[in-house]
């Protein structure tokens, strides 16, 4: 019996998505809940398990197709088993059941727009006469093949007036190449620009010193593995801290709700890693209430399914304050971007060894890191977001108030 392998849903408002990478060929086994086909939305990408077991016998929608969530993409025949060394079957048209309705196609893809001129040359824009080239701008102009009143709607698009689309600008050259953003990069981007510009971010900063943490990892790192089958990190410390660090400034636990502050009681920390697509967001749910052992068992999970590409849309939503942690890759300070509608973002950076002035003024050398806070100054002033910050670095230079809960 034929079973239809269909789009899941994908989270609320979201309607379609495009088909990714196939993770099986036409004719190969499946088992069932195994990874089939990937596919991916405005806000994850996710794997499509075989809902039975058998033979995938057609596939219906290729990568880079456009489908809508409930739509079949492919079929399995349940229970059936693959020949070894033959071919795939060949892709005959679906049999409808008499009487049954017709599934409804797919929706097109917008037909691309051929590339053209901003405006037409001979009806400049209004203001086009008081922009005033210099003879380089003339120069690139000519070369682009575009004109003064070209130049002023690029301005006005770039001010927010107009918006620009992919055929607005000129067509890419020989050693070029135009490639479309996926649907989960259009929304990151279009989520990172939201938070520019919906709130008054502003960045402070501090620096701490790691070694205490890194002292415990040394002396206790062995058992915590052999106990619980992770390594110990750094991650965990700063999830702790942070989740302290919330109930003594809870405005940075907060969001706003137009003329309202909304203030959360509960600590459901997003921390930021690599998925198999690109960065997400995935949440530790209640992160008060668990032991360090605990949320270092809930990043690994996390961060090994964001890289299998298994991420959910409930893994990603709810989170009321983000965690991210450039220092993986080497960043020594940079300023995180909101996580909206989060009013607060702690970035993590790269342990340092620097010369610091320790007791009775003697110069030594420690493991230093650069905190970052982002934060939006609508809901919290400048004395919580530093009293914030000075609280996460107390903490984590002395890790034993975590553990004591003083």
């Amino acid at each position: 019996m034929a079973v239809e392998l269909k789009v899941p849903s994908l989270g609320e408002s979201v309607t379609q998505a495009q088909v990714g990478q196939w993770l099986k060929k036409e004719g190969e086994a499946v088992v069932r809940d195994e990874p089939v086909v990937e596919v991916e939305s405005e806000k994850a990408t996710v794997a499509v398990p075989a809902p039975a077991s058998g033979v995938l016998r057609r596939v219906l929608r290729q990568t880079g197709e456009i489908v809508a969530v409930g739509q079949p993409l492919g079929e399995i025949e349940e229970g059936a088993v693959a020949a070894a060394g033959a071919p795939p079957p060949p892709a005959a048209p679906a049999k409808e059941a008499p009487g049954a309705a017709a599934p409804p196609p797919p929706p097109a893809p917008p037909a691309p727009k051929a590339a053209a001129p901003l405006a037409p040359q001979s009806a400049p824009r209004p203001g086009a006469a008081e922009v005033r080239l210099t003879p380089a701008a003339r120069k690139l102009l000519a070369e682009k093949g575009l004109g003064k009143a070209d130049l002023v709607r690029l301005l006005e698009a770039t001010s927010g007036k107009a918006p620009l689309a992919t055929a607005d600008f000129p067509a890419p050259g020989p050693r070029e190449r135009l490639v479309p953003m996926s649907p989960l990069r259009r929304t990151v981007a279009r989520r990172l620009l939201e938070a520019q510009e919906s709130a008054a971010i502003l960045t402070t900063f501090n620096e701490v010193d790691m070694s205490r943490v890194m002292e415990l990892r040394e002396r206790y790192g062995a058992a915590f593995q052999e106990k619980h089958g992770i390594k110990l990190g750094f991650m965990g410390f700063f999830v702790k801290a942070a989740v302290e660090a919330l109930a003594a400034f809870p405005s940075v636990n907060a969001e706003v709700r137009g003329d309202a502050v909304l203030f959360k009681d509960h600590y459901d920390v997003g921390v930021a890693v690599g998925g198999g697509k690109g960065l997400v967001v995935p949440v530790i749910r209640d992160a008060d209430q668990l032991s360090l052992a605990q949320i270092e068992l809930s990043i690994v999970e996390l961060a090994k399914r964001a890289r299998e590409n298994r991420i959910t849309m409930e893994d990603l939503s709810g989170g009321t304050f983000t965690i991210s942690n450039g220092g993986i890759y080497g960043s020594m300070l940079s300023t995180p971007i909101l996580n909206t509608p989060q009013s607060g973002i702690l970035g993590l950076h790269k342990i340092q060894k620097k010369p610091v002035v320790g007791p009775e003024d003697a110069v030594v050398v420690r493991p230093m890191m650069f905190l970052a806070l982002s934060y939006d100054h609508r809901i919290i002033d400048g004395r919580e977001a530093v009293g914030f910050l000075v609280k996460v670095k107390e903490l984590v230079e002395e890790p034993s108030r975590l553990m004591l809960d003083v």
